[in-house]
């Protein structure tokens, strides 16, 4: 079995289809072309392809010659309302909407992880099983695809994430906690309106918000245990119509929650309330506090991470392995891994030049795929076959 003849030979194909998603790009549950090209092309290659899970997700499993593991290979799909300003020629045909996270990367390189041990399932003991998942950004696909039963059998689970801020070449991956849980939240205030120049005759909600904004921080600095870690973030602020000289009666406030223990988090989850009620009730007003509840903390299980070590070794040497810390930023691959041991690795994609790149979710957002992503196809499917055994 030589892999990396063989995905030498498939890498035009890998490129041609990251590009082809990232000129089409499409948001959260509106992968409709997507998730078609993704079907068709794991069609062509004999899988049992299942479409419209989760609404425009899709499954494909690659059953062995001989009995063994379930291997689940997951790779997110959605793109990012945003517009492309990275000039790439392959860019966006979609106004308003963009690729700005690599998931057209993460869907090409596990389309074509499926095409390289296509061509060795007589070899294959156990079943590798592909899940294509739709809406990661908006914190919705990974759970119905849990639900409609794409774990069920499966042993282990593995997936990756390309990194523009991390030179191509690099790959990083950390035992244990890796990625936060990411809630939103949005605080409603009701106070009353008033004319500017009488403030004595309203309840201010500017105010109030003005204040929740600056107490929300203690509950962090003051609140929770200093090595401990926990990010609360307003990034939202709305009240009035625009004029100068009247003061709102209503104001909203819209923000994030980041965690890695699950304890913290939902005391945070309550002070949140807590702190925001009794301070537009002290001022004279109201507060609600609405939640979008995110996915969990992803948690790497250790002795994966161990295994796919010495995998990613022996691919790209010693000193390009990395131990990375911990992000705030989230990821419903936690949905997977709390049910399944498994690891989450992250795969450099950006230039050796740090000028030239761009952090995700940014509208110059660009990565190398010509280096990253037959690289990312090998590690994937060398960490598969040893998961497998």
């Amino acid at each position: 079995m030589n892999l990396q003849e063989t995905i030498a030979e498939l890498t035009p194909s890998l490129l041609e289809m990251r590009r082809d998603f990232h000129r089409h790009p499409e948001l959260g549950f509106q992968e409709v072309r997507t998730s078609a090209r993704l079907a068709e092309f794991l069609e062509g290659l004999g899988l049992e392809v299942t479409r419209g899970v989760a609404q425009t997700g899709v499954v494909a499993r690659l059953k062995g010659a001989r009995p063994g593991k379930t291997v689940l290979v997951r790779a997110d799909i959605d793109a990012l309302p945003i517009q492309e300003e990275s000039g790439v020629p392959y860019s966006s045909q979609t106004p308003g909407v963009m690729h700005a996270c690599g998931h057209d990367g993460h869907a090409a390189i596990a389309a074509h992880v499926a095409a390289v041990l296509a061509r060795y399932r007589d070899r294959l003991e156990g079943e590798v099983r592909f899940a294509f998942q739709p809406a990661e950004e908006i914190v919705s696909g990974a759970r119905p695809m849990v639900e409609a039963g794409v774990l069920e059998g499966v042993d282990c689970v593995v997936g990756l994430h390309l990194y523009s801020l991390m030179p191509a070449g690099k790959v990083g991956v950390r035992p244990g906690p890796s990625m936060a849980a990411a809630d939103a939240f949005t605080i409603h205030l009701r106070g009353r309106g008033a004319h500017a120049a009488m403030p004595h005759e309203g309840v201010d909600t500017v105010l109030m918000a003005s204040q929740i904004v600056v107490a929300l921080q203690s509950l962090v600095s003051r609140e929770t245990d200093p090595v401990a870690t926990a990010v609360i973030t307003i990034a939202t602020v709305s009240a009035g119509e625009g004029a100068h000289n009247i003061i709102p009666e209503t104001a909203e406030l819209k923000g994030t929650l980041r965690t890695f223990d699950a304890g913290l988090r939902e005391k945070l989850i309550r002070r949140i309330g807590e702190l925001s009620k009794g301070i537009a009730q002290a001022m004279g007003g109201s507060a609600e506090v609405t939640w979008l509840p995110g996915s969990p903390a992803v948690v790497n299980d250790p002795q994966m991470v161990e295994r796919f070590r010495q995998v990613a070794r022996q691919v790209v040497g010693e000193e390009a392995v990395l131990e990375v810390p911990p992000v705030m930023g989230g990821d419903d691959m936690s949905e997977f891994l709390n049910r399944r041991p498994g690891v989450y690795f992250w795969l450099g994609a950006g230039d050796p030049d740090p000028r030239k790149n761009r952090p995700h979710h940014h509208p110059a957002f660009w990565i190398d795929d010509e280096r990253s992503l037959p690289l990312g196809t090998e590690l994937m499917t060398r960490a598969v076959l040893d998961f497998l055994r």
